[in-house]
């Protein structure tokens, strides 16, 4: 039955390595039940709630991922989006989180919109194959960054902005984590070079495990921001889920105004459409999904599924549900069909039971895979030209990769990568090279940067 569903032996797997695959990309991913319920609880919403609208939304549209567009590409609530919910949205402008979720949903039904149209479609295949190319590095780098943020390994610096942390500074909590985390790195490279199956998956679980040897010596001391590694076993209350269930729909609009509403909506769309689109191209890319021509066969399945998944989260309680970089984890890790999702669904649903035992995953074990698949990302970079001929499109291809990790924004990545590659093109006399939509995208960005 699965390989007549998901076509296990014409993409060239099996079932050992596709749920492998979703086991890797779940457990990177696992962050976001612990992240999303504790930001959004800023904007005033009930954290367990929370969390389970983010499980059952994150469950829908990646199963939606599955079985419609049989792609291994996982969804649940984004990062970056939930921050601009929550502290923008509502901390900032000084509205509900009822309406942010209105805003949300409105969000999620425009996609459905374009993606019928084939609007989104066309934005996608209408990007050339260079900088599509580099959006796979930057979300390489982008995602690698994450993770030492993750880890600690990363941290603020008031004259360099980023900057190494100090190891022996407070060693038993961030320094600590910090130093497994480079452990986990050094393992989980060992195993993927001598081609162990599951490489990935198997240096969080082991890094978790030292983390745990680590606390039960004293090594590790949980306290003041950084919890016990080892699971708890309570149930979740189920009934919150009624707290945030069908809220976007319970808003007073005269009390919102209309330009204001508007201008959050277009913002919400703005990002969440490149982000989504971004993260297709790059994970696509290095499973070697695109054609010769740089397009994604199932791109719209896969793109009702980001919409669909949207609407419905908003509906349950969370902020945008979108299309997830993490995916590339079990991407890396073969995963290449709807099988790799729906095992990942499949354990966010369950998660809802366990959710103490996922939230027990720390950082420093998941950072190490992020940063290894940030690795194998990023040797995407050899199949640009950098020569001379090709410099119209080379610039834009780095400026974009450039831009993803310093900007923190996979979609600010993809608005430099598309304006330069437009204007170089234009005034250098290659104006045969540009699509036309490529023409209307750089003027949209351009007009983001003007008026939002």
């Amino acid at each position: 039955m699965l390989e007549r569903i998901f076509k296990l032996k014409e993409n060239k797997t099996n079932v050992k390595t596709e749920i492998t695959a979703g086991i890797t990309t779940f457990m990177t991913m696992a962050y976001i039940l612990a992240v999303n319920p504790s930001v959004l609880s800023a904007a005033g919403m009930d954290g367990t709630a929370v969390l389970l609208a983010t499980c059952i939304a994150s469950f829908i549209g990646t199963a939606c991922m599955a079985f419609m567009a049989n792609l291994p590409f996982a969804l649940s609530a984004g990062m970056g989006l939930n921050a601009y919910f929550a502290y923008t949205v509502v901390i900032g402008f000084g509205y509900s989180w009822q309406v942010a979720l209105l805003a949300v949903f409105i969000e999620g039904v425009i996609f459905l919109v374009l993606s019928l149209t084939r609007v989104r479609e066309a934005i996608f295949d209408s990007i050339p194959l260079p900088l599509k190319k580099a959006v796979s590095v930057g979300i390489g780098l982008y995602i690698a960054f994450i993770g030492l943020q993750n880890a600690g390994l990363a941290v603020d610096s008031s004259s360099t902005l980023v900057t190494i942390t100090g190891f022996t500074d407070e060693f038993n909590t961030h320094g600590i984590c910090a130093l497994l985390t480079i452990i986990g790195v050094i393992l989980t490279s060992i195993l993927y070079i001598k081609q162990v199956k599951g490489a990935i998956l198997i240096g969080i679980v082991g890094t978790w495990v030292l983390g745990m040897i680590c606390e039960l010596t004293g090594l590790y001391v949980p306290g003041a921001g950084y919890n016990s590694v080892f699971p708890t076993f309570e149930m979740t209350d189920f009934s919150k889920l009624g707290e945030t269930f069908g809220q976007c729909f319970n808003v007073n609009m005269s009390a919102v105004g209309i330009f204001n509403f508007v201008v959050i909506i277009f913002s919400f769309l703005f990002v969440d459409l490149f982000d989504t689109l971004g993260t297709l191209i790059g994970t696509s890319a290095k499973a070697g999904m695109l054609d010769e021509n740089g397009k994604l066969a199932k791109i719209k399945p896969a793109l009702l599924a980001d919409s669909i998944a949207t609407a419905a989260g908003a509906v349950l309680g969370t902020s945008t549900t979108t299309t997830f970089v993490e995916s590339s984890a079990g991407v890396v890790s073969g995963g290449r069909t709807g099988l790799t999702a729906l095992t990942t669904a499949v354990l966010f649903l369950i998660s809802m039971l366990f959710a103490p035992v996922f939230i027990a995953i720390p950082s420093f074990a998941t950072a190490p895979a992020l940063i290894i698949v940030g690795f194998l990302m990023f040797s995407s970079i050899t199949e640009i030209k950098f020569t001379a001929e090709n410099y119209t499109s080379a610039i834009p291809a780095y400026l974009c990769v450039l831009t993803m990790p310093l900007f923190y924004s996979i979609s600010e990545g993809i608005s430099f990568g598309v304006i330069s590659y437009v204007l170089l093109n234009l005034f250098c006399g290659k104006r045969k090279e540009i699509n036309p939509i490529m023409y209307v995208l750089a003027v949209l960005f351009i007009l983001k940067y003007i008026f939002l």
